[in-house]
């Protein structure tokens, strides 16, 4: 058994839903702006194509079946599933649910709650809003009970035998205090105790001591935005190649980032330990070019053996943060549009999970 637990983010997105076909053209998934992609400058890898899953549909139990498989092959403790949830209205909730209701996989989870709006942009920005995130008091009671099932379920990931649960923009939130007053007072009416609230440090802005507004915790989110905006450059192949798409272009597009992966790795490995318990998390690697247009951003020069020094070095540091478990989160399982998966794929196929597991192993 390994000690620490690595948990992988999870994105239930690969399979149609009316919204997508609504937004984007009938029988869209993801999967349609993996494949489009093209290199935009020397050496860029591009597209990421999967390798021994293939381009999987998550209504398919077998497919989850062998998602799962193959996590718990290579030491992945558990799926910490993207949930997206708008004053009751559902969104991708398929998989997850038939997760929930057919015990299989038998394999843990946990989920966060992915409280951004959703935009033509892909960032949760306020341009071009398709669904938006709003906030109440019963909108917090409401949301609660309708996760009760997931949390009693014995596959849910427990700290300190507390049901885990993150919020991916806790700054979102009008007055997240009193959301986790509500939250915690629900659970423990409904016979489950206390929660294990943990707040995602996503952004500049998110990056805050959690027991200010009454969580328990923060989770790094890598890459951390605020490193890349001290790395980013630009290769004079995509220079080149920018300015001349840009002609015919808004003045206000923002190119894409290039940054050394190497030195991301470095700079997050250098962040001091905070007063506050933050779960750390490292990413195989990140290029989201694939689902934007502009202002993508690529780490450049990522291999799985880079990755697996990151996470060899982040599971050493352990011992050191003060946490309640051994945990370390990993972005990503499966976010292929963001070039950011541990699955196979035709290039590296399973080398980045080797890498996890001897990482783990240690």
């Amino acid at each position: 058994m390994l000690l620490t637990k690595a948990i992988a983010f999870y994105l239930p997105q690969y399979h149609p839903i009316p919204e997508n076909d609504a937004w984007w053209g009938k029988g869209f998934t993801e999967w349609r702006n993996v494949a489009k992609a093209r290199p935009l400058f020397a050496h860029h890898y591009q597209p990421h194509l999967p390798a021994d899953l293939g381009f999987y549909d998550l209504r398919l139990p077998e497919a989850r079946q062998a998602q799962a498989e193959l996590a718990k092959a290579f030491g992945i403790h558990g799926f910490c599933y993207y949930h997206y949830w708008f004053n009751g209205r559902r969104v991708l909730q398929r998989p997850f649910e038939d997760v929930l209701a057919s015990g299989e996989p038998d394999f843990p989870f946990c989920l966060c709650w992915a409280n951004e709006n959703w935009t033509r942009r892909w960032d949760g920005s306020d341009d071009e809003i398709l669904l938006e995130q709003a906030y109440s008091e019963q909108d917090d009671h409401d949301h609660l009970t309708s996760l009760l099932e997931a949390f009693r379920d014995p596959r849910y990931i427990r700290i300190e035998g507390k049901p885990l649960f993150l919020v991916y923009r806790t700054s979102a939130m009008p007055d997240p205090a009193r959301t986790a007053e509500i939250w915690r007072s629900v659970s423990r009416s409904q016979g489950l105790g206390d929660l294990y609230l943990v707040s995602v440090e996503s952004k500049e802005s998110e990056i805050r001591n959690p027991h200010d507004f009454g969580f328990d915790a923060a989770v790094e989110f890598q890459p951390c935005w605020p490193i890349l905006g001290t790395l980013s450059s630009q290769p004079p192949s995509l220079r080149e190649r920018i300015k001349g798409k840009m002609k015919n272009e808004s003045p206000g597009k923002k190119i894409h980032r290039v940054v050394d992966y190497e030195k991301v790795c470095q700079a997050a490995l250098s962040r001091p330990v905070p007063p506050y318990t933050r779960f750390p998390c490292v990413t195989p690697s990140w290029d989201n070019t694939a689902r934007r247009r502009w202002g993508g951003i690529v780490l450049q020069d990522a291999t799985p053996e880079r990755y697996g020094e990151w996470l060899r070095q982040t599971v050493a540091q352990l011992p050191t943060r003060g946490l309640p478990e051994p945990v370390v989160f990993i972005n990503a399982w499966n976010e292929w549009a963001e070039g950011n998966h541990l699955e196979p794929d035709q290039r590296w196929g399973t080398r980045y999970l080797e890498e996890t597991l001897s990482a783990l192993s240690r």
